[in-house]
């Protein structure tokens, strides 16, 4: 990760507002959040402003929010951050930056979901509406969506590290999983739209359930398995059968060991970056840990899919 040199501060954002929004300029800028990419400064009680602080990638994955989102956003069930201006690089800061929406609610890594059957119905009709066919010119999935075995050697390692450490339940059975989800057939559809990244720091809940997505730079057309993992990662235990009899069409047995194994690679990133200074890893995230723990727990006391 490499933080801008520049230090981001409400009197930063106020003067860039000005510089090139100025209708915006006069609202109130509180800090909302330092995410992996960008920072969150809440503008007023609608708005945020996100800017890039990490990671040279993010500036590509804004534009890539900024073109794409607004179309989305009004066909899909939940709230989520729609692009509202775009800010350009400048002297005074020079990387791109946008305006959004303000998405409230809090952070599920935070607060996690306590209403099974709500939860795991939502998270079907919001991922059930997102999952149409991408148009020509969609951003390709690349590393996020395409087939398993691209993140095999990464998932390998990361099990062997997580051994080592004694940060799994059962290794065995979680290479299993894993073992699975890649000998499955691949995905043979359409390249359908995926937001590639739900994980608990991007799914916001309020009142025992889901009430917001966030965070779309990695939107991506591609394999729909990437993003029904989180039944595993986001739904308390016993709530996954539900969301799967909820999600249109039907995943069918191939889809679900895909998705299982993509749970377990998802998990194991959310216990590396819950440890701050493991082996290596970037850590700091500490409310990221028990998230990944708790879908591992699932995916083992869950029965797998049988062989398609």
């Amino acid at each position: 990760m490499t933080h801008t040199e520049i230090e981001i501060t409400a009197e930063l954002v106020r003067d860039l507002l000005h510089e090139q929004h100025p209708d915006l300029a006069d609202r109130p800028v509180t800090l909302g959040a330092r995410g992996w990419d960008n920072q969150l400064w809440r503008l007023g009680d609608d708005l945020a402003v996100r800017l890039p602080w990490a990671t040279e990638s993010a500036d590509a994955l804004l534009h890539k929010e900024h073109t794409w989102l607004p179309a989305l956003a009004p066909h899909l069930p939940l709230p989520v951050p729609v692009p509202q201006r775009l800010g350009h690089p400048s002297e005074r800061f020079p990387r791109p930056w946008i305006v959004t929406t303000w998405v409230p609610g809090e952070p599920a890594d935070r607060a996690p979901v306590t209403d099974a059957e709500a939860s795991a119905d939502a998270l079907a009709a919001f991922l059930t509406a997102l999952h149409r066919p991408a148009p020509a010119g969609a951003p390709s999935g690349r590393d996020r969506g395409g087939p398993l075995t691209d993140h095999a050697e990464g998932v390998v390692n990361g099990l062997a590290s997580a051994t080592e450490l004694g940060l799994l339940p059962d290794p065995d059975a979680v290479r299993a999983v894993w073992e699975d989800a890649v000998a499955a057939p691949g995905w043979t559809g359409p390249p359908l739209w995926i937001h590639a990244d739900l994980h608990p720091a991007n799914v916001l809940t309020a009142q025992g359930t889901f009430c917001g997505v966030i965070d779309f730079g990695d939107l991506c057309a591609g394999d729909p398995a990437y993003d029904l993992a989180a039944a595993w990662l986001l739904l308390p235990d016993g709530a996954a059968d539900r969301f799967h009899a909820a999600y249109q069409p039907t995943p069918d047995t191939a889809t679900l060991r895909r998705a299982r194994g993509l749970a377990v690679m998802k998990a194991l990133g959310c216990v590396f970056i819950g440890e701050a200074g493991v082996h290596g890893r970037p850590g700091g995230k500490p409310t990221w840990g028990p998230p990944g723990h708790a879908a591992l727990a699932r995916l083992l006391a869950s029965p797998a899919a049988p062989p398609s």
